[in-house]
């Protein structure tokens, strides 16, 4: 008994055998899908839920997520899905630098992401310190804050 212990402590357990964690667990083989020329893309506001722009890039475990996040579709919540969008698209475009349709996407979605941006700042404020002028001083500190003006309506 006590050597049987002992094996099994100092790793020699069969094919597949054992739990983690220990010195007998199984070796786990990733997939890593590759993405081709032109993928389909889900739309931003998907993506933003989904937690990728390119439906084949799914992960099984997110459909549990996804089922309990659903985001309404408010002016933040619109840049912040234009913000994932151009950051995947960047992303994707860094090995697939000649899609030409998904180049001209990325630059659309910049340009929808400034107007928002210049529109929500407008009505509610600045979304970032930085996004300050000097003339502004520290004005994001000031009431109401934009949640309480309606910003995420």
């Amino acid at each position: 008994m006590e050597n049987n212990q002992t094996s099994t402590q100092t790793g020699s357990c069969g094919s597949g055998q054992g739990t983690l964690p220990g010195l007998c667990a199984p070796l786990a083989f990733p997939y890593v899908p590759m993405q081709e020329k032109n993928p389909v893309r889900y739309g931003r506001m998907e993506a933003l839920q989904t937690g990728t722009l390119f439906p084949g890039l799914d992960l099984p475990f997110k459909a549990a997520i996804q089922a309990n996040s659903k985001l309404n579709n408010t002016a933040l919540v619109e840049l912040m899905a234009l913000d994932f969008a151009i950051d995947e698209l960047g992303l994707y475009l860094t090995t697939h630098s000649d899609d030409r349709e998904a180049l001209q996407l990325y630059w659309s979605y910049i340009k929808l992401a400034q107007e928002g941006r210049e529109k929500y700042q407008k009505l509610y404020g600045p979304l970032l310190q930085t996004d300050l002028t000097p003339d502004d001083g520290f004005s994001w500190l000031k009431d109401p804050w934009p949640w309480e003006k309606g910003g995420n309506e």
